[in-house]
């Protein structure tokens, strides 16, 4: 089916998965890091202490996905929508009314749940189980929504607090999500979609249908996770410590806001191009590659001192983290079938979040004893080329594993 006339037929469904990841960006790293100076300041609290609250939270919140996560198997996606909003839009008021630790903990725990996590289920859920023959497209479409949050709250954000403070940015983010995100994407997503035999020719999802059981007990799936936790952790870090960064490489954190733009425009991009990759080829075949832009990203941010490294930077993630949210929707589906995906899909993202909660806690507490936060970096590059080798692993057992299936199953 060509683009544009996929693109007109899906418009709202698309349109919703797009908004979907669009609001979850008030439960991202990136947007809830922009205050991460304020906070600190007004709570009397170290890179380290506000680390560990923010791993505390976002670790309690992957405890709670699993099982929250798999109500995407029995409620649709307009229902889902009902419950996750309007808790993300009370997370995001209670951010800029929290007086004490405690309370900045549980909204902390709230605003990861309901915004990294569920919302972001939801949308490549329903991306998954809507779409055969063009998921990866209907993936890489719907993933625009992130990019699309990452270029234009951190300006606006930038550019609105020093005029009425962070606590009333929370109040605005509060109004917009109920005011145009509850109305506009319960529209949107009011009727449901199945795939049709008009898309073209269906892709098989897997050789089989797996339970959560059995998807844990398989050795590939915890490889695979090596390496699709990787980019999760290493941009969650950067971006919760970007004011740090900022402040050690004395570089201006406006400018530093701006390469935001550079990294959305190329996530864009490269989104786009892995949603055309996997339906030509599936997403098992490109699973290695998407890694190798990620390490030279962070070597660039460790060795390089100049502010230009910080726009170099952004470019490499970019290419990284536009592959990877796409691939990463079309990927179980190919490994682990329809049928039980969202709680396949809960665990994968409860594991997620997991990583993205260790980061900020682990380099925060490295930083206070005094290991250099260039070193920590370089560190990460290393472990992406180490996933690399293991990716290419996953792909040939995978590879090999469904043919065998296939091929067993025609005798």
């Amino acid at each position: 089916m060509p683009f544009m006339t996929f693109l007109i037929r899906n418009s709202r469904w698309l349109a919703g998965g797009f908004l979907l990841c669009f609001f979850s960006s008030f439960g991202q790293t990136f947007f809830i890091s922009l205050s991460a100076g304020d906070i600190r300041r007004e709570f009397g609290l170290s890179h380290g202490a506000f680390g560990s609250i923010y791993m505390g939270a976002t670790l309690l919140s992957a405890l709670t996905l699993p099982q929250l996560g798999r109500i995407v198997d029995h409620a649709s996606a307009r229902v889902v929508l009902l419950l996750t909003l309007p808790l993300l839009a009370v997370a995001a008021m209670s951010m800029g009314l929290a007086s004490h630790w405690l309370w900045l903990f549980a909204t902390i725990y709230l605003l990861r749940l309901f915004g990294q996590g569920m919302m972001t289920h939801n949308a490549m859920t329903a991306m998954g189980r809507w779409f055969s023959a063009q998921r990866g497209r209907a993936v890489s479409l719907a993933s625009l929504g992130n990019q699309a949050g990452e270029a234009l709250f951190p300006l606006a954000f930038v550019a609105l607090a020093p005029l009425v403070g962070w606590r009333s940015m929370w109040f605005i983010a509060s109004a917009f999500i109920l005011v145009v995100g509850l109305p506009v994407i319960y529209f949107l997503l009011r009727i449901e979609r199945t795939p049709s035999p008009n898309d073209g020719p269906e892709r098989r999802s897997a050789a089989r249908d797996w339970t959560r059981a059995e998807v844990l007990r398989d050795p590939l799936f915890w490889m695979a996770l090596a390496g699709v936790l990787a980019p999760g952790f290493i941009a969650t870090t950067i971006f919760f410590h970007q004011v740090y960064l900022v402040e050690l490489r004395g570089w201006s954190l406006e400018v530093f806001a701006s390469a935001f733009i550079v990294s959305s425009t190329v996530t864009v991009l490269s989104s786009l191009l892995s949603g055309y990759l996997i339906d030509r080829f599936s997403a098992v075949q490109i699973l290695p590659y998407y890694l190798l832009p990620l390490a030279a990203a962070c070597f660039m941010l460790a060795f390089v001192d100049e502010q230009w490294s910080a726009f170099a930077f952004m470019t490499l993630l970019g290419m990284s983290l536009g592959s990877s949210s796409t691939l990463f929707g079309a990927l179980w589906p190919e490994m682990y079938g329809l049928q039980h995906l969202g709680g396949i899909r809960a665990i994968i993202v409860a594991l997620i979040v997991f990583a993205t909660a260790m980061g900020p806690g682990l380099t925060g507490f490295l930083i206070d004893v005094g290991v250099p936060y260039p070193w920590q970096i370089a560190g990460m590059g290393a472990y992406c080329l180490g996933g690399m080798i293991v990716m290419l692993l996953v792909r040939e057992r995978v590879l090999i594993r469904n043919a065998s299936v296939l091929i067993a199953a025609t005798r």
